[in-house]
């Protein structure tokens, strides 16, 4: 190879990965030659999930502020809070992102979640003084409370859904998604019971005709960092869609049939 040919390909992976580390979000995830973003609606989920920050410290820490043992399932990690106990795990980080969603487009209303009892948990009355009190084995609301607003209302509430939600009481939330050809942002795989485990989709793209790849991010215990998940199968966090099997992730292995999308 000619010394002209390495300093082009030296010059482009340079640019490459300043253009990435300078726009530091999920849509800076450098593509897959051929692909395109799928294209999302203004305000839409997805649109929103590709604008998430990304840490420059690519290492994932845990809620007490230690470093996680395992380092290699990481490609990059959200520039978003994990709390300070051990709560945000997997299916509520993928609480964490649709709640964070619905209170920035301002429709703090469609704040809802189902604790694994059944009882419904709604940011609306949450900001209203409800509070949830486990007596005699059940969740009862009680308006004991002053009201309260803004992101860290949000975040309090958010601490009460983490430890009475899980994958099991999220996965009842969702709708099946049948065909893994057609998954979108915001879609999740998830498998439902102890032990479960969730992921949420954070980006798709597609090529010319018309076959699907998606970005993959996650928490997982202890409380995390939620992070964009590698692909075991290669360098690349792109996994390919049009799966009919199983869907294997760092720490966790799906079943196709476990992808499903939040209703509306």
């Amino acid at each position: 190879m000619s010394v002209a040919r390495i300093y082009s390909l030296l010059f482009v992976i340079l640019i490459s990965t300043t253009a990435f580390s300078q726009t530091r979000t999920v849509s800076g995830i450098p593509l897959p030659p051929g692909y395109k973003r799928l294209s999302q609606s203004p305000g839409s989920f997805g649109a929103w999930l590709r604008l998430l920050p990304l840490k420059k410290d690519g290492r994932v820490y845990l809620y007490n502020g230690q470093l996680k043992h395992n380092q290699q399932a990481q490609y990059a990690v959200l520039d978003i809070s994990v709390g300070t106990k051990n709560l945000q795990q997997c299916a509520d980080a993928v609480i964490r992102l649709r709640a964070e969603y619905l209170f920035a487009s301002e429709r703090p209303e469609k704040i809802a979640f189902h604790a694994t009892s059944g009882t419904l948990m709604d940011y609306n009355g949450w900001s209203k003084g409800d509070r949830w009190i486990l007596k005699n084995n059940q969740l009862q609301r009680k308006r004991i409370a002053s009201p309260c607003g803004g992101h860290t209302c949000l975040l309090s509430y958010l601490e009460t859904v983490f430890s009475w939600a899980g994958t099991l009481s999220l996965s009842r939330e969702l709708v099946s998604v049948k065909d893994t050809r057609k998954l979108l942002p915001g879609d999740v795989f998830i498998k439902g019971g102890s032990p479960g485990h969730a992921v949420i989709v954070a980006d798709v793209a597609e090529d010319a005709a018309g076959n699907r790849i998606f970005l993959l991010a996650q928490s997982y215990m202890p409380a995390q960092d939620i992070h964009i998940l590698k692909n075991p199968a290669g360098a690349s966090p792109w996994y390919t869609a049009g799966f009919t099997g199983k869907l294997l992730t760092p720490e966790w292995i799906f079943d196709a049939i476990e992808l499903s999308r939040f209703p509306g």
